[in-house]
């Protein structure tokens, strides 16, 4: 059999590298804005996504509260036990500071645009997807600080997430209802132009793919811990990511779920939020020497999940699977 490497596969392969070599342009102050492209690109896909829903996918979408109840749980109940199940193995303050970091990060709620674009990508339920990803955040507020706080004596108080949510509302949820009101007028030709779009699709994860890895290069993270530590980040993030991916499609195909609903469990039950990430952590960790080593294993994280979930999504989205 011969094997075929995915074109999206080798253009990813292609960002990180020139990543690697080019990250300054990743920056706040690079000459090219990345953050600005970006959230215009992004809003112009849940624009095109509007633009393809009717009604009754939309209501579908809402109502499937088997396939919703399956992602938040593995969000905020899979990922932390998973993680508490080795909190016996700990048996130095090092160990246990690695530990509440992958806590902090199994805590987290889901992303919202990368996951609603990957699962648009693998040809998933993106009215689900939506719903989901977007209600993640809300849900993190309450949910991530009671984790937490389980294992920290400190108190986060003072919480102001009110600009992150506003991001939301104009990025997210108003170009999906823009686009979702003149569905009945442009439909037709989000639907005509259905592989361009699709292309568009790829090349705002690419844009964000290298955005992810630019910051990390050009900040050293990888620089920042030992060898060894890294070493046990990365195979503890990659297990944790896949244990997560296989039991939630277990548990998907156990419950009967359509191929699209599994595609949207999957995706939108393994992503973890770098923002949101960002923001806790300085509400959490604002008095901590260690928030370097708690960020740690997310924006490893972060970056693996893109990278892992792009290349998943682009087989499924172009093997014409339907079961």
């Amino acid at each position: 059999m011969k094997l075929r490497i995915d074109n999206f596969v080798l253009a990813i392969i292609v960002v990180i590298t020139t990543s690697y070599f080019f990250p300054q342009l990743g920056r706040d102050d690079s000459p090219v804005p990345l953050d600005a492209v970006g959230s215009l690109g992004v809003s112009l896909i849940f624009f095109f996504y509007g633009l393809k829903l009717t009604r009754e996918k939309l209501v579908a979408g809402v109502r499937n509260w088997p396939l919703h109840l399956l992602v938040h749980s593995s969000t905020f109940l899979l990922f932390p036990l998973l993680v508490l199940l080795v909190h016996p193995l700990m048996s130095d303050q090092h160990s246990i500071t690695l530990w509440t970091a992958f806590l902090f990060l199994a805590a987290l709620p889901s992303t919202v645009s990368s996951s609603v674009v990957m699962v648009s990508m693998a040809r998933g339920n993106v009215p689900a997807a939506i719903f989901n990803a977007s209600i993640s955040g809300l849900i993190g507020i309450v949910v991530t600080p009671l984790w937490m706080g389980l294992f920290l004596s400190q108190s986060a108080t003072n919480y102001n997430l009110s600009e992150i949510y506003l991001k939301l509302l104009i990025e997210i949820l108003a170009p999906v209802t823009l686009g979702f009101v003149l569905q009945r007028f442009l439909g037709r030709y989000a639907q005509q132009y259905n592989r361009q779009l699709s292309l568009f699709d790829r090349s705002v994860i690419l844009l964000i793919i290298y955005k992810s890895f630019a910051e990390s290069f050009d900040q050293q993270v990888f620089s920042s811990v030992k060898l060894g530590d890294l070493a046990i980040i990365c195979s503890a993030v990659l297990l944790l990511f896949f244990v997560v991916y296989f039991l939630v499609g277990y548990i998907a195909r156990a419950l009967g779920f359509s191929r699209e609903d599994r595609v949207t469990a999957q995706f939108c039950g393994t992503k973890k939020s770098l923002i949101h990430g960002t923001v806790f952590s300085k509400i959490l960790f604002q008095d901590s020497a260690t928030i370097g080593i708690m960020l740690l294993p997310l924006m490893v994280f972060h970056a693996m999940q893109i990278f892992i979930i792009s290349v998943i999504a682009s087989r499924l989205g172009g093997s014409g699977e339907t079961k």
